[in-house]
């Protein structure tokens, strides 16, 4: 059984101290991923729910407002279709629980693919360009 998002949060706020000592913490996964809603069509658009959930989430990403992250559910519907199962959300509540105080976080990469596959990637730590 999967721990409460809570958990993976609280979790990545105790691995801060390895970035002290140089480690690199990587979070991978797609924060909207639901293989079964994908359309295979070459330039197939977003669903509604996927964009106004991947949209939910880079402005609490960039508002550094994280109990709304931790708390995905909240956004009803739309998490839901975007999140049926937390694998590929849970690795952004490490990567967002490691942003220290007054720290950029960055967007490098952002964007849905296939209609139902998100590509937001979030970055701390990292001289990256926005």
């Amino acid at each position: 059984r999967t721990q409460a998002p809570a958990f993976h949060y609280e979790l990545g706020k105790r691995l801060a101290p390895l970035r002290d000592e140089g480690v690199l913490i990587v979070g991978s996964g797609n924060v909207v991923h639901n293989l079964r809603a994908v359309r295979w069509e070459p330039g197939s658009a977003a669903y509604d729910w996927a964009e106004s959930f991947n949209a939910s989430v880079r402005e609490c990403l960039t508002g550094r407002n994280h109990g709304p992250l931790v708390e995905y559910e909240s956004f009803g519907r739309a998490a839901q279709l975007s999140v049926p199962t937390p694998d590929h959300y849970l690795p952004l509540l490490y990567v967002s629980a490691l942003q220290q105080q007054g720290e950029a976080l960055t967007l490098p990469v952002d964007g849905i693919e296939n209609g139902a596959i998100g590509m937001l990637c979030a970055a701390v730590g990292l001289d990256l360009p926005a």
